[in-house]
Formats: C-alpha cells, sequence, structure tokens
C-alpha cells in the first residue's frame, strides 16, 4: 500500500521519499532523523569537558525510542514524572545515570526514585526534603542521594523563559538555604550529595550560558561549603536553544564549548570527585523532527491563500510561540515540493473548529495542492508533550524514527477507540440500540470475535476454538499476507461488511481485537427509526 513514486524536488529522509513514509503510516505524524539526534549529541560530546554528563529532558521529547537511542549513544535522563521515569527506565537508561526533579513531586513518585535507585532527587523545597526521609523510612532504605535545587539570587539574562533568580516555584532560595541545617540534620535518610541550579531556557547567546555556568558553581562550591556538605554532584543545567525565525542564530558551540570548559576546568581541578551534569531536551532533538501534516483543502478569503491540513495546533501547539508576546512562524516547508522555489504565500491552519489553529501565517510556499505534504521542520522538542492531543478528539499523531534509511513505527497513532476505551457511559444514561442490518440490536462484540474465530478455522484449515483479542494474527498464528485476505473474504461473507484491499492497514492486523475494531467499523449504523 506504499506509493513508491516521488519527484526530484520531494524530500528523503537518509534517502526514505517522505511520500512513502505517508503513505504507509498515514498522517500527521513526526518522524526524527536518528543521523541528525546522533550527530548533534557527538558533536556537543566531543566538544565539551569530559567531566561534564549530558542528560537528556524528557520533557521536551519523552519518546521512548528517541530516549533510548541518546541512552545508547551515552546520555543520561532528566525526568520529571512517574511515567518519564519508567520511560527512561524502560529505554535501557541506568539509574545512576537518572534525575528526578520538579517542583511537585507526589509521595508515589518519590517511593519510585527509592525503589529504582536513581543517583539523585533533586530536591525543591525544604518540605520535600523531609517527605523524601519519611519515604525512606516507609522503604527501609538507609540513605536516599538528593540534591538541593537552589533558587539563586544572582539574575540571568538571554533567556526566554527564566526559571530561577527571582521569585519561583522552582527551588529552594538561596538565603533560605542558608538557614536549612536543622531541616537537613531531621532528615537523617536524606543523604544530600550536591546542589542544582536551571536559570532558563532557549539562551541563544554563548555568553549568557557561559556566565550562568560561571555563576552556578561558585554558588553550589559556596552553599557546600557553608552548610558542610559534600559536593559529589553538581547539575548546572542546560537552556541550549535552538533558532527557530529568521532573525535568530543557533549557537556558536565552539564558543560556548571553550567558554564553558574554561569554567568547568578549574572546578574541577578544585573539586577533582564531582560529578557534573548538564541537562538538555530541546538542543538535541528539536532539529531532528519534523512535523509532516497533509494539505486536505487550498482555498482563498478576503484576498487570503489558506491550506487546510489535517494537523495543527492539537499537535504543535509550540509552533504557535508559547511564552511569546509575539507570535513568529517556525521554519515550514512543502516537502513535496522541498526543492522548488517560495512563489505564494499561504497561511497554514489544522482542522479544528478555532481561529488559533494557525501554525504558520503568510508562509512563504511553492505552490501548494490538495495532498500536497508540509512540515514544520525543528519539531523534534515540545511538539505532542505540550500539544493539547485531546481537542476535538483527534488523538495524538504517529510518531515514527528513521535509521539506517528505514523508517520504524515509534508511536502508534490514536484510533477513535482508544480514545473511547477509557471513557465510560454512566448507567443511568439509556440509548437506543443500533445494528448493521436495521433491526435494533446491536450486535455483540464477543459474536464478532467469534466470527473471527470461525474464520480463521477455516483460513488455516483446523478447528481455532475460542480466541482471545491479545492473540496475535502473524506472531501467534503465523498468517502471511494471503491469509489475511482470505481471512477478510470469510468475514465479508459471515458479517456481511465490504472490505477495499486498496485501503488497508496492516495496524488493523496486529491482534484479534484490533481485526474487531476494524470489522466493527466497516459497519453501517442504523437507527431503528430508519429500519424498514
Amino acid at each position: 500500500m506504499t506509493n513508491l513514486e516521488t519527484s526530484d524536488s520531494e524530500l528523503r529522509i537518509q534517502g526514505v521519499p517522505i511520500g512513502a513514509i505517508a503513505d504507509r503510516y498515514g498522517t500527521p505524524f513526526y518522524v526524527y532523523d536518528a543521523d541528525i539526534l546522533r550527530e548533534t549529541y557527538r558533536d556537543l560530546r566531543d566538544r565539551l569537558h569530559p567531566a561534564v554528563d549530558i542528560f537528556l529532558s524528557l520533557k521536551a521529547n519523552p519518546n521512548i525510542s528517541v530516549c533510548g537511542y541518546l541512552g545508547v549513544l551515552g546520555a543520561g535522563a532528566e525526568v520529571s514524572s512517574l511515567v518519564e521515569l519508567m520511560t527512561a527506565l524502560q529505554a535501557g537508561i541506568a539509574p545512576r545515570d537518572i534525575i528526578f526533579l520538579g517542583p511537585g513531586k507526589s509521595r508515589a513518585e518519590l517511593a519510585a526514585c527509592v525503589e529504582a535507585g536513581i543517583h539523585a532527587v533533586v530536591c525543591e523545597s525544604l518540605e520535600e526534603v523531609t517527605l523524601l526521609d519519611e519515604v525512606a523510612a516507609e522503604r527501609k532504605v538507609g540513605q536516599v542521594p538528593a540534591l538541593l535545587r537552589i533558587n539563586p539570587d544572582f539574575h540571568t539574562k538571554g533567556s526566554g523563559l527564566a526559571m530561577g533568580g527571582k521569585p519561583r516555584q522552582f527551588g529552594i532560595d538561596q538565603s533560605l538555604l542558608l538557614a536549612a541545617g536543622a531541616t537537613l540534620a531531621a532528615a537523617p535518610r536524606v543523604a544530600v550529595k550536591g546542589l542544582h541550579a536551571y536559570m532558563g531556557t532557549r539562551f541563544l547567546g554563548h555568553d549568557d550560558i557561559v556566565h550562568n555556568t560561571r555563576q552556578i558553581l561558585a554558588t553550589a562550591a559556596e552553599l557546600a561549603r557553608r552548610l558542610g556538605i559534600p559536593l559529589d554532584t553538581v547539575d548546572f543545567g542546560g537552556g541550549f536553544g535552538v533558532a527557530y525565525f529568521d532573525n535568530e542564530k543557533d549557537l556558536d558551540l565552539a564558543a560556548l564549548t571553550t567558554g564553558i570548559n574554561g569554567v568547568v576546568e578549574p572546578f574541577v581541578a578544585a573539586h577533582p570527585e564531582v560529578r557534573l551534569i548538564n541537562e538538555l531536551g530541546r538542543y538535541l532533538t528539536a532539529r531532528a523532527g519534523t512535523y509532516v501534516t497533509r494539505a486536505l483543502y487550498v482555498k482563498r478569503s478576503a484576498g487570503e491563500e489558506f491550506v487546510v491540513a489535517d494537523g495543527g495546533t492539537n499537535h504543535h501547539m509550540a509552533a504557535v510561540g508559547i511564552g511569546s508576546f509575539v507570535k513568529r512562524n517556525f521554519p515550514i516547508r512543502s516537502l513535496t515540493r522541498y526543492r522548488d522555489d517560495a512563489v505564494r504565500a499561504y497561511t497554514v491552519t489544522g482542522p479544528l473548529c478555532t481561529p488559533n489553529d494557525v501554525i504558520g501565517k503568510r508562509v512563504p510556499l511553492p505552490v501548494v495542492e490538495p495532498g500536497d505534504l508540509l512540515g514544520v521542520e525543528r519539531s523534534g522538542a515540545y511538539g505532542p508533550s505540550a500539544s493539547p492531543g485531546l481537542f476535538l478528539s483527534h488523538g495524538y499523531p504517529a510518531e515514527l524514527l528513521v535509521h539506517d534509511g528505514v523508517a520504524h513505527l515509534v508511536r502508534e497513532r490514536d484510533r477513535p477507540q482508544d480514545l473511547l476505551a477509557k471513557q465510560r457511559l454512566a448507567d443511568f444514561i439509556s440509548t437506543p440500540s443500533h445494528s448493521a442490518d436495521g433491526r435494533g440490536s446491536a450486535m455483540d462484540r464477543s459474536d464478532t470475535v467469534a466470527a473471527i474465530g470461525t474464520a480463521l478455522g477455516e483460513v488455516l484449515d483446523h478447528e481455532v476454538g475460542p480466541v482471545a483479542e491479545d492473540l496475535r494474527l502473524f506472531e501467534d498464528l503465523h498468517l502471511d499476507s494471503t491469509s489475511v485476505l482470505e481471512l477478510l473474504m470469510a468475514l465479508e461473507d459471515a458479517l456481511g461488511v465490504s472490505v477495499d484491499p486498496e485501503n488497508l492497514d496492516m495496524d488493523d492486523f496486529r491482534s484479534v481485537g484490533t481485526l474487531a475494531d476494524y470489522v466493527d467499523s466497516l459497519r453501517p449504523t442504523v437507527a431503528p427509526s430508519d429500519a424498514g
């Protein structure tokens, strides 16, 4: 079901035509280029002082395969929720290379940190230190390693979003921390191993980052001395920016790493056992990702050209400029005519019923026709993780990772049955029953599954018996493409449905359950009042 016809101007990722990916997996989707992930990480790793460890901040991109691939390259993980912690562990990140931070950790999250044995819990209040001590006592753990997050006295500049140096929910004010000796002494199961500070995000000036690094390391050394705590670990944040807009330039990596190394070198000489952590999310992942959406309609309104696409701000809210007073366009390209010159300005919108669903205003593009693919580039960070994916119940898009010229599905798109599965119709609500044959009684789910079991018996030429919905058609029953077509023909006869063989999605045939969902979706719904 893949269209391999491509034009010379079509985008290819590692040689794979973007149209072929879209035909196979549908749109919208995010696609991540593993080559760019690798090059970004290694270029920084090769330049940065060896005493500095690079951690992926999962809030930027929590996809388990993105995390796992960067982990294979050598990155640790900074997590801020129970699911992010589970993601990092399942992705193969060693507990010694995981830190957990965030201003509102629950008791359950602290317990998970204790049980996993991560490198450190970053405590953001003195009350959290006390709670962590209680959790450790409940689990009879001798000591839990922790870092104290500082909200330092000094201010910073150059950040797109300041995270410290002013009244904030993050961290412990430096002045309060100096008077925290009694609280720390009363929490004997919390072993404070160092300090953490994070001043802001999206810095594009290397001098600002170097200044912050110098100030944080100096503050950490002074506080550790005055509090009498060891300085085994200092997390000096990150906040490396990525240029999105026309008037911005990417960080000068050579100047940045030279400046950071110049600050780190004497600090390490004075504290030779220290572990330094630099946590990065946007910088590691943004440039590797593209949000791909397909043009549904091209229309003109009041003299302005519009492209209405099948995905918009519900999947990519960051593209509208969250946190910015001035709304500017992310880099948006025609992927179908990737190498063609821009000849017209289009406002690109999504399918939502709100005028705010605009991902690009007056974007210069080649001529756009319905069916063309458009891409929002530099979208590997804060895409699905910062978007209202459930708005209008469209659900979250698929995510793909291209590695060695092969596109791997690393997140399935939400389907209608996925979105409805967690909802419950209250038992006091009565509804009319519907059926495919118009007789007013819906075919029970168990009947559909039973029909599939019977059809499987016909295809396999032996009795299958009762089948479970998690029974896998390919792995467990070893069906092939011919068997699948035979199975569909048998179901057409048994259930009176009509299958279009040119419009099949192999995801529908993963298991008996997904096949039942597919078959049920083919049945027309006829209200009893319409029945003959």
